[in-house]
């Protein structure tokens, strides 16, 4: 997701906030930084007896041949506000972020300072979402823009679309260190939350004391947390939130988060309901309404995944089906370039590709060898995935129910 052009008011305060982060940093290291192009700057990385590195998109840099030595260590911490309990820091009325790394006594031994930036119109390609007032779950790996995206999703709901929005702020890592929030956030309020494991007591909070329309949360990553999102949802109000993993499929393989998709539950089906459907009788199934109703991964800064309706997309997956997407292309501007329908495997396998590129490819096949039919019976595997199968490689081969009308057997158990 490319910086959108901003204005120069805009690009003045940047600059500012970015020189605000290099004034707590050593001298020695602070003028190699301001020596260096920082508009690609994503980290500064100083652990002691090691080279201080500047960490870039697509570089990293070495600042110093001196190693980072203790006094350079305290010489940042006195410039920053006090760490909390999850070793976070910021610099108050700015995205910056420093994070500590401890010994076992406790003593400070590296730190990461992770530049903040607000980034105008990175939300752009999901603004359809937030106006038709769906709860969105933003999904991606570290560093790739979640935070970002959230940021300027609180702003476009309370400036542009006038919602009451309420930001449950975990490591101020949305709103920005210090009391009065960052200028990104617009008009939307921010509660900042003393210890980490007190998110989920102030999210209900949120909604019980100061009448919000919008919830933004960053990083759900506790079981608690997932039910405190369920409890706000059906109340009614709209939440938007990250959480821990990359895709849909690490969603449905986590035990802890996948009650923010709904939740996946085994179910033994009677023998005649195994028989409509034609699978084995211990099928996994949605156990509820997901708590958000659409799910976006965030795949590169200018790439993004829309499961607009995840319930329906959950379902298919379980049932063997593959389900569909819209990978969505940002422009500069942040505007939707382009969008393709691609299919969502069953099964967790390689980076999506076009649906038509797909289908090109199944109708290359060449038709299987001819020989006499053979009639498969399948225990303990998906009949869907396997009549695709036999259908995509043109295989001479039909499925049974019965063990006295089969030629073989197919399983996975031993």
């Amino acid at each position: 997701m490319d910086q959108a052009p901003a204005s120069g008011e805009e690009t003045l305060a940047d600059l500012h906030e970015t020189e605000l982060l290099f004034e707590t940093l050593p001298p020695r290291i602070a003028e190699a930084l301001r020596e260096t192009d920082a508009d690609d700057l994503l980290e500064v990385v100083l652990d002691l007896g090691r080279q201080p590195t500047a960490r870039h998109t697509d570089r990293e840099v070495i600042l110093s041949d001196d190693e980072v030595t203790t006094q350079d260590l305290d010489h940042v911490v006195a410039a920053i506000s006090e760490f909390a309990d999850d070793n976070r820091a910021g610099i108050p009325r700015t995205l910056h972020r420093i994070s500590a790394i401890r010994n076992r006594r406790g003593r400070i031994v590296g730190l990461t300072c992770r530049v903040g930036r607000s980034v105008t119109g990175s939300a752009g390609a999901i603004r359809d979402l937030f106006e038709a007032g769906r709860s969105v779950l933003l999904l991606g790996a570290p560093g790739v823009g979640k935070t970002t995206m959230l940021r300027e999703a609180a702003r476009v709901l309370a400036d542009d679309l006038d919602r009451r929005v309420v930001i449950v702020d975990t490591s101020n890592e949305i709103g920005g260190d210090g009391d009065i929030p960052h200028r990104a956030v617009g008009r939307a309020r921010r509660m900042q939350v003393p210890h980490p494991e007190l998110q989920h007591q102030l999210m209900i909070e949120a909604v019980e004391n100061h009448m919000p329309e919008v919830i933004v949360i960053d990083e759900i990553g506790t079981a608690l947390e997932a039910t405190a999102a369920r409890t706000i949802a059906e109340r009614g109000v709209q939440l938007i939130g990250t959480a821990h993993g990359n895709t849909l499929h690490n969603l449905m393989q986590n035990p802890t988060l996948s009650d923010l998709i709904g939740g996946i539950e085994s179910v033994t089906l009677g023998d005649e309901e195994a028989r409509r459907r034609g699978t084995q009788k211990t099928v996994l199934e949605r156990r509820a309404p997901p708590t958000f109703e659409s799910l976006v991964e965030i795949q590169s800064f200018d790439r993004v995944a829309v499961h607009e309706d995840i319930g329906g997309t959950v379902d298919k997956l379980l049932r063997g089906f593959d389900a569909e997407a819209e990978v969505r292309t940002i422009a500069p501007g942040g505007e939707v370039s382009g969008a393709t329908r691609v299919p969502v495997p069953s099964t967790q396998g390689d980076s999506l590709e076009p649906v038509r590129e797909r289908t090109r490819e199944r109708q290359d096949l060449p038709p299987a060898p001819g020989g006499p039919l053979r009639r498969i019976l399948p225990f303990g595997v998906s009949r869907s995935r396997l009549e695709r199968a036999i259908h995509e490689t043109r295989s001479d081969a039909e499925i049974v129910d019965r063990v006295g009308d089969a030629d073989a057997v197919m399983t996975l158990r031993p």
